[in-house]
């Protein structure tokens, strides 16, 4: 949390200056509007919730959207301008932006031209199939983004060919089936979010990053997680971080090293599955050992000091509510954090498919990611009270001093080299949060940019020529990410061959593929999938 100086003092004629703008700005505006009705002026805004030519062709609804829009810029501008402390600041901005979401002339039928007209153009169909989403959402107790019953894992998501080698009460781990007939001799082990299911790095083949990894020759491990149920009777509801890393990461790299008979292998964390690896590994050097020769962390946080919108979920009221309600045991709930996260995108993740499924009776499509997104998982209460607490909360794990299982967890001992990944437009994950691990990892460092969010950005392969990425090579990255941005080089397309290309300099040479999975030891449990992914939340 940002913390405002107290010793600071305000200028009360500088706040009341810039009260006397904000008033005259929005009285200007105001004026223009009227004037601009008036002589029959009044033109669409470039809003996307009212540019269609069902606004244009009201002038009541668009007069009122050009209100709605200079009555919400005062507003946030207000907000903006509130002498309190900052983090009562970001609150207060955050309610204003909720609020200004919900209040939205296009989220009412009354006041929504495209919903009256197409209410007009079906006869009503449009109205009752709209009800009839919203009471299955009701129902659901979460709002519809995509046709779910259109991805099935195993059927047409997370099909890339491979078997299950080791399960435990926490995770199953699966070893993919080799593409090439020459692979590298270091194996690649992929630690995915345990918030939601692993397979966002392997969606369908064209979009799978497992499925592009191997077929550039690398051997691919994968961490699937548990989906706990409140139904579960095996005590996985008090599961702790301290499990998650002994139990889960740790054991996960130890499986891959014996399956594969290497001493190291190469591996991926993605979002909270990178601070669970990286944790890991500093608990592992400090045990002296060092299993891991390259490590990959994409949308990160290992420094937790900016986490953008998020924190305004987090002080100490809510630590230790979480602490009381899970700290000993139950489960925070997948709707929950399905839920949070949604709202710090309204616009996109809210009310966009209010208007759509409930106003204009529209049937959501088919789309892959937003299945994923839909697919959440449990976490166990202590495991989440912890994490909150020690990386949101208090930024504890980059100091060096905090324990977990056993060991002082100390990033800076990992000198490995390291490939850090971040999206420019992550709202989960700020990219500055992202390039503030290059401050605590002490290898040999590559960072990369990469535009769009925090899903969309990291699943971007090559072959549709999407978006962009920036890079350096600086030999040293300077300590603030925009004096980086300053000295970096865009391309168009995927990050996806820059990755493989410094992945294949730390993976060994090239040999015979293995034409068995899993060994004596670990034997084949079932084909890849598994079934720990498809157990549902709901």
């Amino acid at each position: 949390m940002a913390i405002t100086d107290s010793s600071q003092q305000t200028n009360p004629h500088a706040a009341v200056d810039h009260l006397a703008a904000i008033q005259a700005d929005f009285l200007q505006s105001w004026q223009s509007l009227l004037q601009t009705t008036a002589q029959g002026k009044l033109v669409p805004p470039t809003d996307r919730r009212f540019s269609s030519d069902a606004w244009a062709n009201d002038p009541q609804a668009l007069f009122s959207a050009h209100a709605y829009l200079i009555l919400t810029r005062a507003l946030q501008q207000l907000a903006a301008s509130a002498d309190v402390a900052d983090s009562a600041r970001e609150r207060l901005q955050f309610s204003i932006m909720q609020w200004a979401e919900a209040a939205a002339p296009s989220n009412f039928l009354a006041s929504n031209p495209d919903a009256r007209q197409a209410l007009l153009r079906t006869g009503g169909d449009s109205l009752q199939r709209g009800l009839a989403n919203l009471l299955h959402d009701l129902h659901r107790r979460r709002i519809t983004q995509t046709d779910e019953t259109a991805f099935v894992p195993g059927q047409n998501l997370a099909i890339t060919p491979g078997s299950v080698v080791y399960q435990n009460a926490l995770m199953q781990i699966i070893q993919y089936q080799p593409q090439c007939a020459q692979v590298h001799r270091r194996p690649l082990l992929m630690v995915p979010p345990c918030i939601n299911k692993y397979y966002i790095l392997d969606l369908q083949p064209a979009n799978s990053l497992v499925r592009h990894a191997l077929q550039a020759g690398f051997q691919v491990y994968m961490v699937s997680w548990r989906n706990p149920r409140p139904d579960d009777t095996d005590g996985i509801d008090t599961m702790t971080w301290d499990n998650y890393i002994e139990d889960g990461v740790l054991k996960a790299i130890q499986v891959v090293c014996d399956i594969s008979r290497q001493p190291q292998i190469n591996a991926l964390g993605f979002c909270v599955g990178g601070t669970l690896l990286s944790t890991a590994l500093a608990v592992a050097r400090a045990r002296g050992q060092d299993p891991v020769a390259a490590l990959t962390l994409l949308t990160t946080f290992l420094d937790f000091r900016e986490t953008g919108i998020l924190d305004v979920f987090v002080d100490e009221w809510h630590a230790r509510t979480r602490d009381q309600q899970l700290g000993a045991g139950g489960l925070m709930s997948a709707r929950e954090l399905s839920t949070t996260f949604s709202f710090l995108r309204p616009s996109e993740l809210v009310w966009n498919y209010v208007n759509a499924n409930y106003l204009m009776g529209e049937s959501p499509r088919a789309f892959d990611l937003l299945a994923w997104n839909a697919d959440g998982t449990n976490l166990p209460g202590p495991f989440f009270t912890w994490y909150f607490r020690n990386t949101y909360l208090e930024n504890r794990l980059k100091t060096g001093q905090l324990p977990v299982c056993g060991q002082l967890v100390d990033f800076r001992t990992l000198d490995m080299p390291s490939y850090l990944y971040a999206s420019r437009d992550d709202h989960i994950v700020p990219w500055g949060s992202a390039y503030a691990s290059t401050l605590l990892l002490r290898g040999p460092l590559r960072f990369v940019l990469g535009e769009s969010g925090h899903i969309a950005g990291v699943v971007n392969p090559p072959d549709r020529g999407r978006r962009g990425y920036w890079t350096s090579d600086v030999d040293v990255l300077p300590s603030a990410p925009t004096e980086w941005l300053e000295s970096a080089t865009h391309a168009k397309g995927s990050w996806w061959p820059d990755w493989l290309q410094w992945l294949a300099g730390h993976s060994g040479p090239m040999r015979r593929a293995p034409v068995r999975l899993g060994n004596q030891r670990y034997p084949i449990l079932e084909p890849a999938p598994g079934h720990y992914v498809t157990v549902r939340a709901d």
